[in-house]
């Protein structure tokens, strides 16, 4: 199976456990962290110099703020963007509704469907 192709991702998470399980869930699945960041400062600095990753997700609410610089600047990179929310949906902003989400807690299966749906993998 070494002809698979490597599946890089990046992970903005502010919650050191559910980072954890989420580096877990990701590595079982064949996919490769690039970066991952715990704070929105570091989220945006990553966004921007990260190797190009085939898939983010985000945690929407980092340290009581929004994730969505950084999300921009992973949109303009073409980077398909998977939001993490306990909040669903509702919980976007209106330019960001289209955009996949997966809801907290979530489970392996949750991540797996969204990644594939995501990124055609």
């Amino acid at each position: 199976m070494s002809d698979a192709p490597i599946k890089r991702i990046f992970v903005v998470e502010d919650e050191t456990l559910v980072l954890f399980n989420l580096q877990d869930i990701l590595s079982d699945l064949g996919w490769t962290l690039v970066g991952q960041a715990m704070s929105l400062p570091q989220a945006e600095a990553l966004a921007a110099s990260v190797e190009q990753p085939d898939a983010a997700i985000l945690d929407v609410n980092i340290g009581g703020q929004k994730v969505f610089p950084a999300a921009t600047i992973l949109a303009a990179r073409g980077v398909p963007i998977l939001f993490a929310t306990g909040y669903g949906r509702e919980g976007l902003p209106p330019e960001w509704q289209e955009r996949p989400v997966i809801v907290k807690p979530y489970s392996q299966r949750d991540v797996e469907v969204a990644l594939q749906a995501l990124s055609g993998l």
